[in-house]
C-alpha cells in the first residue's frame, strides 16, 4: 500500500489516497487513531460499483471516521474511473436502450452486476489485508453499503463482524441464494418508493438472510432520499458490533 496523498479536515478526520498495485482507494480516520489506540475498521461501497469518490458516500465515511471508525473504500475493477471490460460496456449500452424503451431490465443488470461482484470481491479482500496491516487500523471488521458485494464478502470473509446493506441496488441471483449463508448481524436499509428497485424483492432479501440478528429501517422516499438519521443509526449499530 502506499500513501499518495494526505490531509486533515475540518471534522478531526484524515484523509488520505492510496494505492494498492492498480487499486485506488481512500482512508479516513480520526486523528485519535494511532498504533497505541487503533480503531475498528469500516468498509464502505457505494452501490453497484459507483466511485469511492461519489459525495453521498463521502459524506457518510467522514460522519463514520468522525464517530471513531478507520473507513476504508476503493475503485475496485470495473469500478469508478477504472476501465471497464467490452461486455460490461455492451450490458450498460443495453441497459439504457432498454429503460428508454420501458422494456424489462432483469437479465441485463444480472448481466452488468454478476461480474461486477465477482471481479470487486477479491479486490476488497486484498484491500482488506493491507489496511489491518496498519498500525491504526484493527479489527472487528464492518461493511457499509453496496448490498451485492456485501453479502459476497460477508459469506466469503470471515473477519467481517457485521453489515449494514442498502437495498437499492439490483442483487444477482447468486448473491440471493448466498443471503441464505449470512450469519453476521445485519442492518437493512430500504427506501420505500423507491422508483427504481422493487419493495418487495427487498422485503423477499431481507426474509432470505441467515442472520439471527437483522434488523430492517424502512423510510418513505425515493432510491437518494435515506434520511441522515440512519447514518446516525448505522454508527450505532456498529458500535454494538465493532467497539
Amino acid at each position: 500500500m502506499r500513501f499518495i496523498s494526505e490531509q486533515r479536515l475540518d471534522d478531526r478526520v484524515i484523509e488520505r489516497e492510496f494505492s494498492l498495485g492498480e487499486i485506488p482507494g481512500t482512508l479516513w480516520t480520526p486523528e485519535a487513531a494511532s498504533a497505541s489506540a487503533p480503531v475498528p475498521l469500516i468498509l464502505m461501497a457505494h452501490n453497484n460499483g459507483l466511485p469511492k469518490a461519489e459525495p453521498r458516500l463521502v459524506a457518510r465515511a467522514r460522519f463514520s471516521a468522525a464517530c471513531g471508525y478507520a473507513v476504508a473504500s476503493i475503485d475496485a475493477a470495473g469500478c469508478g474511473d477504472r476501465p471497464r471490460s467490452a461486455a460490461d460496456e455492451q450490458a450498460r449500452a443495453d441497459l439504457r436502450r432498454a429503460m428508454r424503451a420501458g422494456e424489462p431490465t432483469d437479465e441485463i443488470f444480472e448481466s452488468l452486476v454478476g461480474p461486477l461482484v465477482e471481479k470487486a470481491a477479491p479486490e476488497w479482500r486484498t484491500a482488506l489485508d493491507a489496511l489491518l496491516a496498519l498500525p491504526e487500523t484493527g479489527g472487528p471488521v464492518g461493511y457499509s453499503g453496496w448490498t451485492a458485494l456485501g453479502i459476497r464478502l460477508a459469506v466469503t470473509e470471515p473477519r467481517i463482524a457485521a453489515a449494514g446493506l442498502f437495498a437499492g441496488g439490483f442483487v444477482p441471483r447468486a448473491q440471493r441464494e448466498e443471503a441464505r449463508q449470512i450469519t453476521v448481524p445485519l442492518l437493512f436499509l430500504l427506501q420505500w418508493d423507491d422508483e427504481g428497485n422493487p419493495r418487495q424483492r427487498a422485503l423477499d432479501l431481507f426474509d432470505a438472510f441467515g442472520s439471527k440478528q437483522k434488523t430492517l429501517h424502512a423510510n418513505l422516499g425515493g432510491h437518494t432520499g435515506t434520511p441522515w438519521f440512519e447514518r446516525e443509526d448505522g454508527d450505532r449499530f456498529f458500535g454494538r458490533h465493532l467497539k
